[in-house]
């Protein structure tokens, strides 16, 4: 396995149950991982530290992922980010959704998606 202690994963999600379960997974893997539970609280988090990648919820209060992942990447393009909804679905990434790569909750494995960032 690549030495993945350094490498920090944001993972941005407002319902608890997932953003606390993916960030188990990811942290029993290795990875450094913050969470928040919008993309105000995200934004809080980025300006503490820059993450290696950000795994985005497309659908929440506050400030969606959808505008999240706009102001994300106006000031931060060089950051890599999965969006993740259980509202679409299908292969690549949804029109509209600013994105290097997509995760369709409950469809199939995470693994699938983050494997081709977390490599």
């Amino acid at each position: 396995m690549s030495d993945t202690s350094r490498r920090q994963i944001l993972v941005v999600d407002d319902e608890p149950s997932i953003r606390e379960s993916l960030a188990l997974l990811l942290s029993l893997v290795g990875y450094e991982v913050v969470t928040a539970k919008d993309g105000f609280d995200a934004l809080l988090q980025i300006k503490r530290s820059l993450p290696d990648i950000i795994v985005s919820d497309l659908n929440m209060p506050q400030m969606s992922g959808f505008e999240f992942l706009s102001v994300v990447r106006r000031r931060f393009p060089q950051i890599p980010v999965v969006a993740m909804s259980g509202a679409y679905g299908g292969d690549g990434v949804p029109g509209g959704i600013i994105a290097d790569a997509f995760y369709a909750k409950g469809r199939s494995h995470p693994k699938h998606c983050l494997g081709l960032w977390l490599t």
